[in-house]
């Protein structure tokens, strides 16, 4: 499992997803099933509450700062953090895992979650965003365009296609006629990205928010057709979760002036 632990006041424990079997084990061994439990808890483990919430990867700086002022005003309650790409965490849910919000990078994997009534109440989108081509400083292959990509001399990586960045370039790529040949499909954005910073890639289709949080590791380019793959996100407290009144208080709180602000200044746009 990869993933880092933050302290300070409070903590927002981030960890992989696909943790699911981990996250068993560790609600087995609070419930004093584990060996050397001896079936008691001390009083001040009992008393803390923890809130899980799966969200899209490109979500990672926003959802962080947000749960850290979450965690802030909520005395004795970890946010724990499973950041991946959308439909991997959709099949996670699907399979049981204990989430209780869900932000989706896209309505389609969130009407999933609708279809199995796997959602507490309606779904409310939070935030959009748009697709940027991503390039190493200096831009070494002279990408310029979109059109730009589709040249076989140009190693592009994307997003694949069940992820909503992927989903989004499937239409970009429709829309201004062009047929990709991109050299790896990532399950997530980030997995994108970071082969764009690491030299791995010439260029990549990430979102505005990456290409902005990654600061001088990248160079971003405009792209007229992007209008034409907007992406809208999602977000629900989830039916199964054990602290429905605080996951709702968590959703109000993406949704509340402060979480927009956070949003708003990593570069989403409104819904």
């Amino acid at each position: 499992m990869t993933g880092y632990t933050h302290r300070g006041r409070a903590s927002a424990r981030i960890v992989a997803a696909g943790a699911v079997g981990l996250l068993a084990a560790g609600a087995l061994t609070a419930c004093g099933t584990g060996p050397g439990t001896g079936g008691t808890a001390d009083a001040d483990d009992a008393a803390d509450r923890t809130l899980t919430v799966y969200a899209a990867a490109s979500l990672t700086s926003t959802f962080e700062q947000i749960a850290e002022e979450f965690e802030a005003t909520h005395d004795g309650v970890d946010v724990e953090l499973s950041f991946a790409g959308s439909s991997d965490l959709v099949a996670q849910i699907q399979q049981g895992a204990p989430a209780d919000v869900f932000a989706s990078a896209d309505t389609a994997n969130m009407d999933k979650i609708v279809t199995d009534d796997l959602q507490a109440g309606t779904p409310t989108d939070f935030a959009s965003n748009t697709l940027m081509i991503a390039v190493p400083p200096g831009n070494p292959a002279g990408v310029a365009s979109l059109a730009g990509l589709a040249g076989d001399d140009v190693h592009l990586v994307v997003c694949a296609p069940e992820v909503p960045c992927g989903a989004a370039t499937e239409r970009v790529e429709e829309a201004a006629g062009l047929t990709f040949s991109p050299v790896s499909e990532e399950q997530s954005v980030t997995d994108v990205l970071n082969k764009v910073i690491t030299g791995e890639a010439d260029a990549g289709l990430v979102y505005v928010t990456d290409v902005r949080g990654a600061g001088d590791k990248v160079e971003g380019i405009e792209f007229p057709e992007s209008e034409s793959a907007v992406n809208v996100y999602p977000i629900a407290a989830l039916e199964r979760s054990a602290e429905p009144e605080l996951a709702q208080e968590f959703v109000d709180a993406v949704l509340g002036q402060e979480g927009q602000q956070v949003l708003g200044d990593a570069g989403f746009a409104a819904p």
